[in-house]
């Protein structure tokens, strides 16, 4: 990793726990550890809740605001709706601030490693070493702790389509500023919900809208219930144009070829765009998890780990929150899911039960 010299480890920083990742459940875990006298380390190789965000200004939780509120904290927002984008980020800083919360941004896990194979025994019953990498080409840094708890989340990348043009400049997949779409031809690749939300809202905006999708119809389990008949009108009344069964081929500066999935043989369809968002699902990366022995399982590669502990097949080695999951193709794992691993990676790594006040709360149904 040209780190040069390696640290001897009496010199390392020792710390009992380190967070890898500072998202909604990342932040809640690291209150409820300084809750219970447990000393920690903090990191994440970006911002607090980055993946939030990217997502599109403006974008609504589908969750309520109270089943996303993390640390005893209520989240309160100005229309009493669910939780924009803008208002969950600005929710994220003030807990942070609130409990002053020491969290090392921009500082990425490139390694862990663990002690006793063959190497040195760790002090005050260390058992991994963590290399990080400040960003912008920054030093490398080592820690000593007992436990690592991963929750890096579980939407580090785009999945690719691996078709020529899916470069371009006009290509994205990510919905970022809406307005920058004003009245431009716009392709949209994907039917679930970020392409639905993506189609409705830049139609409203003045974009001139289609979709291709590889299915015939929207599945009501992936799209907001509030989102689906509007989507279904805009189409049945032709204001959004809708490529069912379709995929493209190939993107040109121009325009996209799209190739039928039901009629073999048949000429591919080519659709006139000026920008494509290619929304067609994100994935994992499970490099850290895989470094380590982790032991990756299912279709999904979820990591393996005991859903009493969230303890991986590593032992002292934990994870969190979606990155429990792996890449996940019906989501089933969110935020408001989630908060039971806090309490769960509390009472393994201390032995105790979490304080009042502080367990999640149990409704009926599920909302996501």
């Amino acid at each position: 990793m040209g780190m040069g010299r390696a640290l001897p480890l009496s010199c390392m920083e020792t710390t009992d726990t380190i967070i890898v990742g500072a998202g909604p459940i990342g932040i809640e875990l690291a209150v409820a550890l300084r809750r219970a006298g447990v000393d920690y380390l903090h990191v994440d190789a970006a911002q607090i809740g980055h993946t939030i965000s990217w997502y599109a200004p403006g974008t609504h939780f589908f969750s309520s605001p109270e089943r996303i509120a993390i640390a005893g904290v209520p989240l309160v927002t100005a229309n009493q709706d669910k939780a924009t984008r803008e208002e969950y980020l600005a929710y994220l800083r003030m807990v942070v601030a609130q409990f002053d919360l020491p969290i090392r941004t921009y500082e990425a896990v490139v390694g862990i490693e663990r002690i006793g194979e063959g190497r040195e025994e760790g002090a005050e019953g260390a058992r991994f070493i963590v290399t990080t990498r400040r960003a912008a080409g920054g030093r490398e840094r080592r820690y000593r702790a007992r436990n690592v708890v991963l929750a890096i989340g579980d939407m580090h990348r785009p999945r690719r389509l691996g078709i020529p043009g899916e470069d371009l400049p006009h290509v994205s997949h990510y919905f970022g500023d809406p307005h920058e779409y004003f009245r431009r031809r716009v392709l949209i690749v994907g039917g679930k919900n970020s392409a639905v939300e993506a189609a409705i809202r830049l139609f409203r905006l003045g974009a001139d809208v289609a979709i291709s999708y590889r299915g015939e119809r929207f599945d009501p389990e992936r799209i907001k219930y509030w989102l689906l008949p509007e989507i279904a009108w805009l189409i049945e009344k032709k204001r959004i144009g809708f490529y069912p069964r379709t995929a493209p081929t190939a993107i040109t500066p121009e325009s996209a070829m799209l190739r039928h999935l039901d009629r073999e043989g048949e000429p591919a369809l080519e659709v006139g765009a000026d920008a494509v968002l290619l929304l067609t699902g994100y994935e994992q990366d499970p490099t850290l998890f895989e470094s380590v022995g982790i032991e990756l399982v299912g279709p999904e590669r979820a990591p393996k780990h005991d859903h009493v502990t969230m303890e991986t097949n590593v032992p002292g080695i934990y994870v969190a929150g979606t990155a429990t999951a792996g890449t996940q193709t019906r989501f089933k794992v969110f935020i408001e899911t989630s908060h039971v691993h806090v309490a769960r990676i509390v009472r393994a790594i201390t032995g105790k039960e979490m304080g009042e006040g502080l367990e999640t709360p149990r409704y009926a149904e599920p909302e996501s």
